[in-house]
């Protein structure tokens, strides 16, 4: 038996748009056992079990599938047990757990025959974006870049004094949803825009300057465009600023907002962020994590 801890993660983080993500504390477990038996079993547990499939066309068993087609190889007959944690479809990168669940039991399973690279590569091969793989993997707050050889990935140091909050409404958005009303092209403007808040917010993030903070969330590539897919952007926007948090984004294709605040306020900014969209009548679920350091962790017991 093998168990996976995958965290959540947040991507974009406002001018980072598919290049940057961060893992959250809240997590998904996947537990991979071979079995004696003809067939395959998916058992999922958690508020939103009945929304995940228990067949092979399951995300994470796919994850399985892919890894074995890589080396060559018929992947055991197992169980799988699925713990969820990460709300689907709110953009907290509950597929990325998925897939990067899927892939280090399928490692695990066959004996470890990929690197730690090797499924990196694979599993933003999966998803065609590493914004949130990449963290859940290996945690902390990333920002991944095209390279010759692949991939390059840095790491963004998140000061201790920054604190992400999440408001996680009762309703989904699809990211095919949320990218079908994405413009095809962008002015010089637009461009010069993101480049500069993309910089202020990986400082910012860095040193926990307030003013920075205040100043970089800003977005023209997809913020302005997807907002209007949430019902009470404006008025949970406006709530986080009044309780004195630094600003708020939409937590990858939304519809989580994702705030940030001093540790001082983070709680009164969960707090003014659900009071906001439980007076639109959304239900929400809204509090402070943390940012996960760790990503994926196997326990091989």
């Amino acid at each position: 038996m093998t168990k996976i801890r995958v965290p959540a993660t947040t991507a974009n983080l406002g001018a980072g748009f598919d290049c940057i993500g961060a893992a959250l504390s809240m997590y998904n477990e996947f537990t991979f056992t071979p079995i004696d038996t003809a067939n395959l079993v998916i058992a999922v547990q958690g508020l939103e079990a009945a929304k995940v499939n228990t067949d092979a066309s399951n995300l994470a068993y796919q994850a399985v599938l892919k890894l074995y087609e890589r080396i060559d190889r018929d992947p055991p007959v197992m169980q799988l047990e699925i713990k969820l944690g990460v709300p689907l479809a709110r953009g907290l990168g509950s597929s990325a757990t998925a897939i990067v669940g899927g892939l280090l039991g399928a490692n695990i399973l066959a004996g470890s025959p990929l690197s730690p690279s090797e499924i990196m590569q694979l599993a933003i091969e999966m998803e065609g974006h590493p914004d949130n793989v990449v963290p859940a993997l290996i945690g902390g707050c990333r920002l991944a870049a095209t390279a010759a050889t692949g991939w390059a990935i840095a790491d963004i140091p998140w000061h201790d004094s920054v604190v992400p909050v999440v408001a996680i409404p009762n309703f989904e958005l699809s990211t095919a949803e949320a990218r079908s009303v994405l413009p095809n092209e962008y002015s010089r403007a637009d461009a010069i825009f993101n480049t500069a808040h993309l910089g202020l917010t990986i400082r910012g993030l860095e040193t926990g300057n307030p003013d920075w903070l205040s100043a970089a969330l800003a977005d023209r590539i997809h913020q302005p465009y997807r907002q209007k897919l949430i019902p009470g952007y404006t008025d949970v926007e406006r709530a986080v600023i009044a309780a004195g948090g630094y600003g708020m984004v939409i937590s990858g294709a939304g519809p989580t907002l994702l705030a940030l605040a001093s540790v001082e306020r983070a709680q009164a900014v969960a707090a003014a962020m659900a009071q906001a969209w439980e007076a639109q009548n959304v239900q929400v679920q809204a509090q402070p994590l943390k940012v996960d350091l760790q990503g994926a962790v196997i326990d091989p017991n």
